[in-house]
């Protein structure tokens, strides 16, 4: 399956320390290979760059490892393919217009017999499971929000419900934002750091590469970068357990809840625990 690597942000940061150890996954470390693609929120716009060729071969990649583009917001994506042909069309991230700004979704997982009724206000362009799973989202915001922009607690309770029925399907793990903020679940794997005051050095675990952040930070920086596998080796990441969201804005997780998912597979472990239908927030 693919790879996930999220960022959000108190100012503009930008990306290159982990976006260089990430996209040596794609052909070095791992074998990720078949395309990749990042998106830089700058307010309600953003800028993607996708490619179907590895993250270790693209030019547009090489950008990236070099171009210090700051931004609050970023996904990025490399692709293992289990559905869909290796080409641009189905290269991660993906993006839509919903509420006058853009968003933007990437997957890891592979979800079967996944064919849901969608409205047609959003269509998939390619045709992977992932894509599909995009649309249904953003149907099912504008099924329940209409024209009206909800807020970021509102779409994070909507999410709740709408993606462990998904899950249903198989592995559901994904990075989506509106550059407002940035929201992840996970079933599989996942993991989070907040990088903060007083900064430290980090050392990457895919390439012989260390970066002292205190040297190049103020104190009133803060970055939380989420992503499929941990980057670095001296540093404490924290693992998602299965089912669980966590909304991140300013560089810090402000709102996180397990969702059925992790409630049934408690219950399983310990069958005492009495059943909810909502999800269990804390």
């Amino acid at each position: 399956m693919c790879q996930l690597l999220g960022m959000n942000c108190a100012t503009p940061t930008d990306i290159t320390f982990s976006f260089r150890g990430f996209s040596q996954r794609a052909g070095i470390t791992s074998d990720h290979c078949d395309g990749f693609g990042i998106a830089f929120f700058e307010d309600k716009a953003c800028r993607l760059f996708v490619d179907n060729q590895s993250a270790v071969e693209s030019p547009i990649a090489e950008l990236i490892r070099n171009y210090p583009i700051k931004s609050r917001n970023v996904i990025a994506h490399i692709r293992k393919a289990t559905q869909g042909k290796i080409n641009l069309e189905n290269s991660h991230p993906f993006m839509r217009e919903l509420w006058g700004r853009q968003w933007i979704f990437a997957h890891n997982g592979d979800l079967l017999d996944f064919d849901p009724p969608l409205t047609g206000h959003f269509t998939p362009i390619g045709n992977t499971d992932s894509e599909r799973a995009f649309c249904f989202l953003l149907d099912q915001l504008v099924a329940k929000f209409g024209y009206v922009e909800p807020s970021l607690t509102q779409v994070f309770e909507l999410l709740l419900e709408i993606a462990p029925k998904i899950a249903e399907h198989g592995t559901f793990n994904f990075c989506l934002s509106n550059g407002q903020a940035l929201f992840s679940y996970a079933i599989t794997k996942l993991h989070w750091l907040v990088r903060e005051y007083p900064f430290k050095p980090a050392q990457l675990i895919d390439l012989d590469v260390e970066v002292d952040f205190s040297q190049v930070t103020t104190p009133e920086d803060r970055v939380a970068v989420i992503t499929t596998e941990p980057l670095t080796q001296n540093e404490v990441w924290q693992a998602f357990q299965p089912g669980e969201m966590i909304l991140f804005q300013y560089g810090q997780p402000i709102q996180r809840a397990f969702t059925q998912v992790e409630r049934l597979v408690r219950e399983k472990a310990n069958p005492t625990l009495k059943r909810i239908t909502r999800a269990d927030q804390y």
